[in-house]
Order: C-alpha cells, then sequence, then structure tokens
C-alpha cells in the first residue's frame, strides 16, 4: 500500500497528519509522492479563502496526474464544507476533525472485510522516525478545539470546544517519541494556552511543560502558538531557566490599533502586547519572537494600519506571518461593515511583509558571531538553531544530530559554522 499525505496549515494539522502516517506504516504503507500513491489523505486547513482554494486545487491535481488514486479529505475545511470537498474527483470520503484520527483504521478494517483492501506490498509495523516524510522535529498535539470569540475565526466551530489529552498521556508520548529517535518536539495546540482547564482534577498548561522538563530524555522542546494573555511570567521564566524549552516563542498580536483589537474580540491592548515582548526580550535576550498580523480587517483606517507597521517596524520581533483579511462564513466578521478594497488589503499585506523581512533579517545580523545549539535537518546541510534560525553548513553530517553553530556575519545570508559536531 503506497501513500501520500498532503498537510496544510497549523502545526495541530501538522501533529494530526503525523498520526495518521502512524497508522499507515503500521499496517505496512509505504510513503511516495501524491501522483504514485493508491491512497491520498489531503488534511486541509480553512483558516482563509486561499487555504480554501489550496486544498481544492491540490485534490484536482492528485486526481488528474494519478486517476486511480483513492483521496480523503479531512481537517478544517473538510468540516466546514463537507459537500464541496465530496464533489471533487476522486474523494471517497470527507471526513470530520472529530473523527480524523480514527477514520483510517476503520476504513481499512472495512476494505479488509470486504476483500478489497490496498494490495500491501511492505513490510509490516514500521514505526516512525527522524526523516520520514521530510520531518526531523516531531509535533504532538497537546488540545484541540477553541473557546474564545475572535470575530475573524472559523475554527471554533471546524474544531470544537477545547480538549485536552491528560499530561499523563503527554508524558508516555514523549517517552514513545524520545525512543524513536527524535531529538526535538514541538508542543501544539489550537489554544495551547487553555490546556487542562476542560480536565478533572483540573491541570494548566504549565504544569504540563514542568511535568515535560522531568522526563529524561535526549529531547528538546518548542511551545507552538501562544496566545498573548496566556504567556505567563511563570512560562517565560521556565522556558529562561530550563535547558530543555527553546527559546523561541510565537505570540499572535493580530493588530496594532486597540480599536480593531476590541472589534476583532481580543482581550488585550498593544500596551499589555507589548510589554510582554520586551519582557521577553529583557529576559532572553537570544530569543525569537514570532507574531501574527492581519492586514485590512473590516473597519480598518489608514490610522489603524499605521499603528501596526509603526509598532512591527520598531518592535524586538524576529518573524511575521501577515494574513490578508478573508472573510470566513458564519463569523461576526463577515457581517461588518466597512470592508476594505482587496487591492488595499493585498497592499497593506505587501508592506507588512516587507516588515517581516526586515525584522528577520536584523534579528540574524544581532545574532552574527553567536554560537548556538541547533539540529541538522533535510540532508545535514541545513541546522536550525535553539531560537529558531535556519542556517546552511558545509556537508558531512547527516540529518538529527545536535551540533553548536557560529552564525555568520549578516553580509553571508543564512550560514554558519559547525563549531561542535554532536553537542
Amino acid at each position: 500500500m503506497k501513500y501520500s499525505i498532503v498537510t496544510f496549515g497549523c502545526r495541530v494539522n501538522q501533529a494530526d497528519s503525523l498520526r495518521l502516517e502512524e497508522q499507515l506504516r503500521a499496517r505496512g504503507g509505504e510513503e511516495t509522492r501524491s501522483g504514485d500513491a493508491d491512497l491520498v489523505v489531503v488534511n486541509t486547513c480553512s483558516v482563509t479563502a486561499t487555504a480554501d482554494q489550496g486544498a481544492r486545487q491540490t485534490i484536482r491535481r492528485v486526481a488528474r496526474e494519478n486517476p486511480e488514486a483513492r483521496i480523503f479529505a479531512t481537517g478544517c475545511y473538510a468540516t466546514r464544507c463537507e459537500e464541496e470537498l465530496a464533489a471533487l474527483p476522486n474523494v471517497v470520503r470527507v471526513v470530520r476533525n472529530d473523527e480524523k484520527l480514527a477514520f483510517l483504521d476503520k476504513w481499512l478494517d472495512e476494505e479488509a472485510r470486504a476483500g478489497a483492501a490496498i494490495e500491501n506490498d511492505g513490510p509490516c509495523g514500521k514505526p516512525i522516525e527522524p526523516g520520514v516524510a521530510g520531518r526531523t522535529a516531531f509535533t504532538i498535539r497537546a488540545q484541540t478545539g477553541c473557546e474564545e470569540a475572535c470575530a475573524f475565526c472559523v475554527i471554533p466551530k471546524t474544531r470544537g470546544a477545547s480538549r485536552s489529552l491528560t499530561i499523563e498521556a503527554l508524558v508516555a508520548d514523549v517517552r514513545r517519541v524520545a525512543e524513536a529517535g527524535f531529538k526535538e518536539i514541538a508542543i501544539a495546540g489550537v489554544h495551547l494556552g487553555s490546556f487542562g482547564r476542560d480536565l478533572a482534577p483540573r491541570a494548566s498548561l504549565l504544569q504540563l511543560l514542568r511535568g515535560l522538563e522531568a522526563i529524561e530524555c535526549d529531547v528538546s522542546y518548542r511551545i507552538s502558538s501562544l496566545e498573548p494573555m496566556d504567556c505567563t511570567p511563570a512560562i517565560v521564566d521556565l522556558v529562561g531557566a530550563s535547558g530543555r524549552f527553546l527559546p523561541h516563542f510565537h505570540l499572535p498580536l493580530q493588530h496594532g490599533s486597540d480599536r480593531l483589537l476590541r472589534a476583532m474580540r481580543r482581550p488585550y491592548t498593544l500596551d499589555r502586547y507589548r510589554r510582554l515582548v520586551d519582557t521577553i526580550r529583557t529576559r532572553l535576550p537570544h530569543a525569537s519572537i514570532g507574531t501574527d498580523v492581519i492586514a485590512g480587517f473590516p473597519g480598518e483606517t489608514e490610522a489603524d494600519f499605521a499603528a501596526t507597521a509603526q509598532y512591527l517596524a520598531a518592535s524586538p520581533l524576529t518573524h511575521l506571518h501577515v494574513f490578508p483579511y478573508s472573510d470566513r462564513p458564519g463569523t461576526e466578521a463577515t457581517r461588518m461593515s466597512g470592508k476594505v478594497p482587496a487591492a488595499i488589503v493585498r497592499e497593506r499585506g505587501a508592506q507588512l511583509r516587507r516588515t517581516g523581512a526586515e525584522l528577520a533579517a536584523r534579528f540574524l545580523a544581532s545574532q552574527a558571531g553567536t554560537v548556538r545549539p541547533g539540529l541538522t535537518l533535510e540532508d545535514g546541510t541545513l541546522v536550525v538553531t535553539d531560537n529558531y534560525l535556519k542556517v546552511r553548513i558545509g556537508a558531512g553530517l547527516p540529518r538529527n544530530v545536535r551540533v553548536r553553530v557560529r552564525i555568520g556575519t549578516s553580509n553571508a545570508g543564512g550560514s554558519a559554522v559547525v563549531e561542535q559536531p554532536g553537542a
């Protein structure tokens, strides 16, 4: 059985795809390109109209290149618009998010009972390991669902209420992944900061992080996206004091205008966000700090946009994810007046992306000459450092090797020299 998994969107989707990958490999599945696969899973995102379009285009391309492929569509777009995806060529099933991690085993069992199982040519029980599907780090989903009410976001409707795994289950999962050889794990969630609020007894993200830190294994952790109100001083202190949690934060701002933050139903002000980022920069001078921003939210004036642009340009942030505003049916923002013309949205988005490129270049230049721990990726010539720089080194090492690298000077771009392999 040859399979291919195509993943769109967030780290939670990436974690879900890794679980599906493990299920298929356990049954002897062999990963291949979508054009050669018997079974193709398209794990969709629906955060923007562009994400929806990308999923549709991918499904049509796979069906055109591989007419015999059986395509399963899952994820947020599949949950939101089941009929749209079911009508596309070669789609044999559309799977909602709440069924995503159970459907493959169930379907393969049904096929086997019907005597129509896809031919299994590979060895059974192949565990997932670094390098499978091009992944060197592993992503674990600690939590899914969201109960916030952001005016622009459809994800609470596609992921449902917040649901957390237990700390015990996550500790066991980390041990399993570490035994498979992974050295870096990202801890992800749709609303990660709400981790544990639904459990009995109630738990917290800080408790989870402390539990993971206590595991005796050769694994480093990245904390995935955290809402600003959930990034507490205790979490910042834990990252600063720990040798296990990497100095890398992603804190969605969404906008620099307090007026629009209120319209978006974001529960903080720019000043609160600014103080949080400044605190992290003081506590962890080498940390990477990324953010998400929306360009062209309904009602955004030139002054509103200038507030975002001015803050970002002067901030200690290191990278931006820029989202041109996209109407999502069923959200409050869809019904708002004052929609910004598409050409202006594109222009403002392009300006913010230029600012993001300048911030990334400035951060790289600030790290020139420093020595950072990192992990080799791909063919061993790419390293991701603890503070999320991706730099090139000379050949000679395989992937998944810990190194210490001296970051190249700013005019050398993303390059580095290995100071200590196997560190």
